[in-house]
């Protein structure tokens, strides 16, 4: 089974408004929530790795989960109040954010939680802001310490610096788990802002000599690269009639992992050996699924039928 860990949240969208009111849309989401549910509706075992609310907010993310098929064994419940992310889309259907979290229960999660994760899991997945704000922070790092040597840890910043905007707080992450990760994926505008004017080849290997098994760059409409240390891919981006992104960058990870569990490449040996071709499959897999989120509105991700239909 995989484990995603990180945040839980509600994402609120304008849907509307008058001369003295405005309409609001609230859908579950955060990225790491929003990952699990795409593993789970692309058939993989996966469970989730967070505090929710005990109240009538974190009942409707426990709901989700559970109808999701998603695994809620290792969910820690609290009276802490669920965090919402305010979206507003520009004209392009590019999203920003305002986050109202500062007490949030997904912020709650103490190191001695990680007694609830299971045994016997295949691959960790962690990232955005959870890994940069605590209590939650010290509890991710301290299982990525104590899992490295079982299980394959996957890493995606995916920086939002509304909720953390100090980026030496995030480059100093990224630092720390560089060694730690055996496959990063990250977008090229989060690369820009923690290493601004890097080459993206120069900041692959350079991740790749500190142990990292495969490095991924998302590039938007420019698609997707990939490198690991003997091999280099790329894909193009599906053309596709963008409703919104929010969710996209959730999706190709979700795709990528499934990608490679079904290919028996979800050990850190296996994934350094990914041959070119291996890797522009992988890469293509998840853009495909990546592009079906950006045609419909919100983090509204795949299914496998969907993506076998395309």
């Amino acid at each position: 089974m995989l484990i995603v860990c990180g945040e839980a949240l509600l994402d609120v969208f304008a849907a509307g408004d008058t001369e003295t009111d405005m309409a609001l849309e609230a859908r579950v989401g955060g990225s790491p929530f929003n990952l699990a549910v795409g593993l789970a509706r692309l058939g993989q075992p996966v469970g989730f790795f967070s505090a929710v609310s005990s109240g009538f907010m974190g009942e409707r993310l426990m709901h989700a989960l559970r109808i999701e098929g998603v695994n809620t064994d290792a969910v820690l419940r609290t009276d802490a109040p669920t965090t919402l992310s305010v979206v507003g889309l520009d004209a392009a259907g590019v999203p920003s954010y305002a986050f109202y979290g500062e007490r949030g229960a997904d912020r709650q999660l103490p190191v001695a939680a990680l007694a609830s994760v299971p045994a016997g899991i295949t691959a960790i997945n962690v990232g955005s802001y959870a890994t940069v704000v605590e209590r939650i922070a010290s509890s991710l790092r301290a299982l990525v310490g104590r899992e490295r040597g079982h299980a394959l840890i996957a890493y995606d910043p995916n920086v939002r610096q509304n909720v953390e905007p100090d980026l030496q707080r995030w480059g100093d992450q990224l630092a720390w788990m560089l060694p730690r990760t055996h496959m990063l994926k990250i977008s090229d505008e989060d690369l820009g802002l923690l290493q601004p004017g890097v080459v993206l080849k120069h900041f692959a290997r350079r991740a790749l000599a500190q142990g990292v098994k495969a490095v991924v760059v998302t590039r938007g409409a420019e698609g997707a690269v990939a490198w690991t240390a003997h091999a280099e891919a790329s894909t193009p981006p599906v053309p596709v009639t963008v409703i919104d992104t929010v969710g996209a960058g959730d999706t190709f990870q979700a795709a990528l992992l499934t990608w490679l569990a079904e290919h028996g490449a979800m050990t850190a040996d296996a994934l350094g050996a990914l041959t070119a071709a291996q890797l522009q499959g992988a890469l293509a897999f998840a853009a495909r699924a990546a592009a079906i989120t950006c045609s419909r509105r919100g983090a509204d991700m795949p299914r496998r039928s969907e993506l076998q239909a395309l």
